[in-house]
């Protein structure tokens, strides 16, 4: 028999189990790769040395774990103030772009009406879970919010499937009740309805348990989730559980001058800094520990204590989270990501004309034996957070280093295993940087942020350029950078409004101004730094405007309004008895 008549013979008996066998067996496909879960955690006010990793005093070993088991990142940075850094973290943008540059409680009346500074979300930025939710994604929210409860801008409208979320700066930490004077009844959401808290609350714990109530009632198991985590901690009030506190009992005694000493030390130790970095003095306002008495050394060394706890208590149950991925068989399919909205809160709130009085009326005290629990008022002030934010200078609000620079960990699913990145990366970077992780496509340049993952898959040394311009403003505290360059304007009380220069490779204390010495760097980024202003619409805070200044002005406009009603009763009470007595005067 002839080869060819073999070969036809071949065909034949091929062609009849292509015929009788279903296709669905032999071009049978793979089944994709699956896209990994993503869990981002926001942490309130937590400075770039707060967690264990970094050098910190609170014990957290499962962010811990995380670090150590992914990526940190030491020269990150976002916006001196919360809404506009949750702004620009969910949606890539800048935050003069989202309709978010500013907070509300610091607006000028003059700014009020103006486009752009509406300060809740607008429609023409997508957030991160819309973009998730277009890859397949399950996504959901829990913890704070803060750009507004409108119908179009609660999480339910901006590509969220399930939400528990706190609309405001802040709220106490146990019930459900006003933190500022300035401030009604905290708004809390759940799927877009307005809720009222259960009575056994605490802001750290609950979230958590909404978050794992979510991933558990979901119906559609298969698909990959998108969590978006928003802590309260370690927002005023400052409040723990007393079994976290007793962990750092005596640990601050020492006081704010060697903490900051010591996370100055431990800063150069984990690479956060050169050796040849010189440690700059605090703010030239602030007091010594010395100068403390022994009364108010307790008080604020116990504050400090509380912060800290808040912190551990905030990690014990982001342990509970990892365990029930863990138990679902999910953990191992998790990147996670986590940072802080800001540097650590360093207002004193107490100096406030009438605050002692509203405490009391609130229910609120500072007492040292409850300090950090239920009814607590509790903050860090400004020596303590100077002291948090070392080797940096300034703290929340401010646009120094100690305001902007803050932690980043990146680690889970088929990432690098400890490493760590000294390049150059900005809040805006992490909407791209999560679409690349999950393998989504998106326009080139759509973002002001630019994405991480060359730096995370270890390609490229830097994404931002030293010739590139990344710019920030909040409230007229502004910085410009360009490469280890950086110019910054800080405003009252600690500021002046004047621009400086600083090399903050080599001087993250911002003490070496440097506009003089290099003047035509300075006038080159100030030229940007104009542009940027007239790009994104940029408005200039009024003559003599201050951040305290303009919550001064709310908060006695608030007691005038909320106390005229019961002026003009007891005014009218006191005109009804005048007119009583002189009528039994006139029928005498």
């Amino acid at each position: 028999m002839s080869t060819t008549h073999y070969y036809l013979k071949a065909q034949c008996i091929a062609l009849i189990i292509l015929y009788y066998i279903p296709n669905s067996i032999l071009f049978a496909q793979s089944d994709p790769i699956q896209k990994p879960n993503v869990i981002l955690i926001l942490v309130d006010d937590m400075s770039l040395m707060d967690l264990g990793s970094y050098g910190g005093e609170a014990s957290t070993p499962h962010l811990d774990q995380l670090a150590h088991s992914g990526i940190r990142f030491f020269n990150h940075h976002t916006s001196p103030s919360c809404a506009p850094s949750r702004a620009m973290l969910l949606t890539g943008m800048d935050s003069h772009k989202t309709g978010v540059p500013n907070l509300p409680l610091f607006l000028p009346p003059e700014q009020i009406n103006e486009v752009g500074y509406e300060g809740i979300l607008n429609d023409t930025v997508k957030t991160l879970g819309t973009l998730l939710k277009a890859e397949g994604y399950n996504t959901y929210v829990s913890g704070k919010w803060h750009m507004g409860h409108s119908p179009n801008t609660l999480p339910t409208k901006r590509g969220f499937d399930r939400s528990y979320i706190l609309d405001a700066s802040g709220a106490d930490n146990y019930e459900h009740k006003a933190y500022l004077p300035t401030q009604s009844k905290p708004p809390w959401y759940q799927d877009g309805k307005e809720i009222d808290l259960p009575e056994d609350f605490y802001s750290s714990r609950t979230l958590v348990d909404k978050l794992i109530s979510f991933i558990d009632e979901e119906e559609d198991k298969a698909s990959p989730f998108f969590s978006y985590l928003a802590f309260q901690a370690i927002h005023i009030p400052v409040q723990a559980p007393k079994e976290f506190i007793a962990n750092y009992d005596g640990v601050y005694d020492k006081g704010w001058d060697v903490i900051r000493q010591e996370r100055y030390e431990k800063a150069i130790e984990l690479g956060i800094i050169d050796s040849s970095v010189q440690l700059g003095e605090m703010l030239p306002f602030l007091n010594s520990w010395e100068s403390q008495t022994e009364e108010e050394k307790q008080l604020k060394a116990k504050a400090m204590a509380v912060n800290a706890a808040m912190i551990e208590a905030m990690d014990f149950h982001i342990g509970r989270l990892m365990d029930y991925l863990e138990e679902q068989g999910k953990l191992n399919n998790t990147v996670f990501l986590v940072s802080s909205d800001n540097g650590p809160e360093g207002s004193d709130p107490s100096l406030v004309a009438g605050m002692d009085l509203w405490l009391q009326w609130a229910g609120y005290d500072r007492e040292y034996d409850n300090l950090g629990q239920r009814g607590s008022w509790n903050f860090i002030g400004p020596e303590f957070a100077s002291a948090a934010a070392s080797p940096s200078a300034y703290f929340k609000f401010y646009a120094g280093e100690g305001g902007l620079r803050v932690p980043l960990i990146v680690s889970g699913a088929g990432l690098a295993f400890r490493k760590t990145k000294s390049a150059f990366s900005f809040v805006t970077d992490v909407v791209p940087t999560i679409l690349d992780i999950v393998g989504a496509s998106y326009p080139q340049n759509y973002f002001d942020g630019k994405s991480l993952y060359p730096l995370i898959q270890n390609t490229q040394e830097r994404i931002h350029e030293e010739d590139e311009y990344v710019a920030v403003e909040v409230a007229g505290n502004a910085a410009l950078f360009k490469g280890n360059m950086k110019i910054v304007r800080n405003g009252p009380i600690y500021g002046d409004n004047k621009w400086y220069m600083y090399d903050i490779s080599s001087d993250p204390g911002e003490t070496q101004d440097l506009s003089q010495k290099m003047p035509e760097l300075f006038e080159e980024m100030m030229e940007y730094y104009r542009e940027y202003c007239e790009e994104y619409g940029v408005l200039e805070m009024p003559e003599g405007y201050s951040q305290t200044g303009e919550i001064k002005r709310k908060f006695i406009d608030n007691v005038k309004q909320k106390s005229m009603p019961w002026i003009i009763g007891i005014l009218i009470l006191l005109g009804v008895i005048v007119f009583y007595k002189l009528g039994r005067k006139i029928e005498a």
